[in-house]
């Protein structure tokens, strides 16, 4: 039989069934690829199929997120992620291993890397040092009671507001593609197909958990986490799109806090340059892995 997918596994973290894709061959070194917010694991099928030869695959739903449970109470802070990267290492059983992450995966694998360095053989990360040092600047000018304030409205709001439904797989397609326009019509059905569920009156709906978009105010200072970057170890590969809204890692001095890494830049890409620009980023990926 030959198989056409990868195979539907899952884990438990935190008392929440994860859900992960294993592209098989388990004989070859670990490689897990991380998607970012929003998104599922099967975002990495393009990049799967070009390295299952060579690698054992494996591509997890973050919780909240694709096939993974959501959280009872809608929160999702980032160092859960993290949590659930190492019990997912830990449920492998590997001693070491090599990590691609994009965006909000990308800022989980570094701080895992960072908190275990000795776990971690490679690590890339497609835009994934989170917002730029301006844009931290700017958000400390607003007092702390503010942003609480304005959490508890957003929740408030969010929890009286139904998940959008699209009348038609096409609309929620057009709204995809709407999103990243330098997708191809093939990428983006695609990720589509695995993004929404039908829901019983027929309509469809993104698959992640709406209380993602309310990013929680708690979290590890700016300054631990960079100390997490500084105790990387491994050879690191940071991907920006010029496009994007993110910032220019060299440009703005986060570069230098990494003791082995370079920076990958991509003309003509924006924050998903990996599917942007795939055949670049596959040679850079191939190169550096």
């Amino acid at each position: 039989m030959k198989l056409t997918g990868p195979a539907s596994q899952s884990y438990f973290s935190q008392r929440l069934r994860l859900h992960y894709a294993d592209w098989g061959n388990p004989d070859k070194p670990p490689l897990i690829l991380l998607h970012g917010g929003e998104d599922h694991c099967r975002s990495w099928d393009f990049v799967a199929g070009e390295l299952m030869a060579d690698w054992h695959v494996i591509t997890p739903d973050l919780r909240g997120h694709g096939d993974s449970q959501w959280t009872a109470d809608g929160n999702y802070p980032t160092m859960n992620f993290v949590y659930d990267l190492a019990q997912l290492v830990e449920h492998l059983g590997h001693d070491q291993v090599t990590i691609v992450a994009h965006s909000l995966g990308g800022n989980t694998a570094l701080r895992y890397a960072g908190l275990y360095p000795e776990k971690v053989r490679k690590v890339v990360a497609i835009e994934g040092l989170g917002p730029s040092p301006k844009m931290v600047e700017e958000r400390s000018l607003t007092p702390l009671h503010d942003h609480w304030r304005k959490w508890f409205a957003d929740k408030r709001a969010k929890a009286t507001r139904k998940h959008r439904e699209y009348d038609s797989f096409e609309e929620a397609l057009s709204r995809m593609h709407a999103e990243n326009s330098y997708l191809t019509a093939e990428q983006a059905r695609h990720l589509c197909e695995h993004a929404v569920i039908r829901n019983e009156n027929g309509t469809y709906s993104w698959k992640f958990d709406p209380h993602i978009r309310i990013w929680p105010i708690l979290d590890i200072t700016t300054e631990q986490m960079q100390a997490l970057w500084q105790r990387i170890t491994c050879p690191t590969l940071l991907c920006w799109g010029e496009k994007s809204w993110a910032s220019d890692p060299e440009a703005d001095g986060r570069l230098e806090l990494f003791a082995n890494a370079r920076l990958a830049k991509f003309a003509d890409a924006g924050h998903w340059l990996h599917h942007d620009q795939f055949d670049r980023f596959m040679a850079e990926l191939k190169g550096f892995l």
